[in-house]
């Protein structure tokens, strides 16, 4: 396929011609408003295979399927939007996931006339919230990302807001007020960024941006105000309080949209904006950033373990890989960034999977109390089979996609900062005991008379689980052609930076 043509734009604008279709649908139309959304999501999915046949593998390192057209020409704002191996394949995760999210909210959310037009509002959000994503990973002007930065909080407020459990408005403010805190910081270093730049038009391009002559001090005050943004986003420690809230309050497709690809962005934005931007801050901060990424690991894996409801818990989990993430970010080696790369998609899969088993579990019982359940294993094997095998993948087990991005994250790491990959991989023996401890508590010994009569998974959760189970097995034997995508990026990331690679011995010479 060429790769002139407006790709990016064509997967943007798609969802929002999909949600516009559901919300002024012809009420005769209406009840069948989860088959349109599945229908849009399912053709974005075609659109995305097409784009990756116009991406050139081979220089995954260089920005491609590019368009700039002029925005705001006044204050010389761009719309510019271009990927690399990274973030085309944080595209491809999102992409997938959404289709999943509707197939499982036919269950999630019920039936019957009212219902179906909250269903019907709740989708049209969903693919809104789409378009956002893959705007905001494809964003090459740093005005452009800050606009959909904030953009995607008005839809994910809503879902939470009115579509979640009792305490549902208490978490959507939570949300709502700690994003727009960290987006208003940014805010303000996004402006005097563009003062220190070359102004005029295009004067918010990244690529313009890059390489500024900028005063030390300048430079640290403005990777602070952008790392804030990125790091409550994330969420990192101590500014990740508002995700158990919503994850335990939101419906588990919010939550798997929410934790699988909206807290990406942080993480995204420190590995191609911080790093680029500021490479001097960036080593500056680099100390203290794997110190708090190393509490952020250990912090939530053992808050994880004390949780008693299954949302909080699974929220907890993510805290403690973000920590990975960010870890090996700045641990400024090929390998750990590589794996970092990785890591945002593998954690995608295996917390979108636990998220939406969860939210089937959750409709069974009525409860999201862990000791609520107690022996489904022998009532409903197929579905303690599907939670086990995301919950492995969460660990980190051997031949699931998790293990190779953890593990590259722990090895690159180890090669500049020893220190820092033996305590972090304590994060990884605890994730053993919270996933371990979980399915025991759920899904081991005699059956709880309340859980006896459920009914094992149906055809449509079967569908929406599949495709995570297969990807995390794929990636997991054949993890070569998505590292293809993100290594040349990393690659490209340390040369900007100015930091000389260390290799990892375990993985030299390797083809993994």
């Amino acid at each position: 396929m060429s790769p002139d043509f407006p790709w990016l734009t064509t997967l943007i604008a798609w969802p929002v011609l999909g949600a516009l279709v559901l919300w002024f649908a012809p009420r005769a139309l209406r009840p069948r408003a989860r088959v349109v959304a599945l229908g849009v999501a399912l053709v974005e999915l075609v659109l995305l295979g097409l784009a990756l046949t116009a991406f050139d593998t081979a220089d995954a390192g260089t920005v491609q399927l590019t368009e700039t057209h002029r925005w705001i020409p006044a204050i010389g704002a761009s719309y510019a939007v271009g990927v690399d191996g990274v973030g085309l394949a944080l595209i491809a995760m999102s992409v997938l996931l959404v289709p999943l999210v509707v197939l499982a909210a036919w269950r999630e959310q019920g039936s019957g006339t009212t219902t179906s037009d909250a269903l019907r509002h709740y989708l049209a959000l969903a693919l809104v919230l789409e378009a956002f994503i893959v705007a905001v990973f494809a964003a090459r002007d740093v005005f452009l990302f800050y606009v959909l930065f904030e953009a995607m909080l008005i839809p994910v407020y809503f879902m939470i807001g009115g579509y979640g459990g009792a305490e549902r408005r208490y978490a959507a403010v939570k949300f709502l007020l700690y994003s727009l805190a960290g987006g208003l910081i940014m805010l303000v270093g996004v402006i005097a960024l563009y003062l220190q730049g070359p102004r005029g038009e295009d004067g918010f391009l990244t690529e313009k941006l890059t390489g500024l002559d900028l005063p030390t001090g300048t430079e640290r005050w403005l990777f602070v105000a952008f790392f804030i943004a990125f790091a409550i986003k994330a969420p990192m420690f101590p500014v990740h309080t508002w995700l158990p809230d919503a994850a335990e309050q939101a419906p588990a497709g919010t939550s798997t949209l929410l934790v699988g690809v909206l807290d990406k962005v942080g993480t995204f934005g420190m590995l191609t904006l911080c790093l680029p931007l500021f490479p001097q801050a960036s080593r500056w901060a680099a100390p203290v950033v794997i110190v708090l990424a190393v509490v952020s690991i250990l912090y939530g894996a053992l808050l994880a373990i004390g949780q008693k409801d299954l949302m909080r818990l699974i929220a907890y989990t993510s805290v403690s890989h973000f920590g990975f993430i960010v870890l090996g970010i700045f641990a400024f080696t090929s390998t750990s960034v590589a794996g970092s790369s990785f890591y945002m998609v593998n954690h995608g899969l295996s917390t979108g999977a636990l998220f939406l088993i969860a939210g089937f579990l959750v409709a069974r019982r009525g409860s999201q109390q862990i000791d609520a359940f107690g022996g489904l294993q022998k009532v409903v094997p197929v579905l303690a089979g599907l939670f086990l095998v995301a919950g492995l993948s969460a660990l980190s087990l051997p031949g699931l996609s998790t293990f190779v991005s953890e593990f590259m994250v722990i090895v690159g790491t180890f090669a500049r900062h020893p220190a820092a990959a033996v305590v972090a991989t304590l994060g990884v023996v605890l994730a053993a005991i919270y996933v371990l401890w979980t399915y025991q508590r759920i899904f081991t010994g005699p059956p709880r008379e309340e859980v006896a009569g459920f009914r094992d998974v149906t055809a449509t959760e079967r569908w929406a689980v599949a495709p995570l189970v297969a990807a995390m097995l794929v990636l997991g034997f054949v993890p070569g052609p998505a590292l293809d995508l993100v290594r040349p990026p990393a690659s490209v990331t340390l040369d900007v930076v100015g930091v000389q690679d260390v290799p990892a011995a375990a993985l030299e010479g390797s083809d993994q």
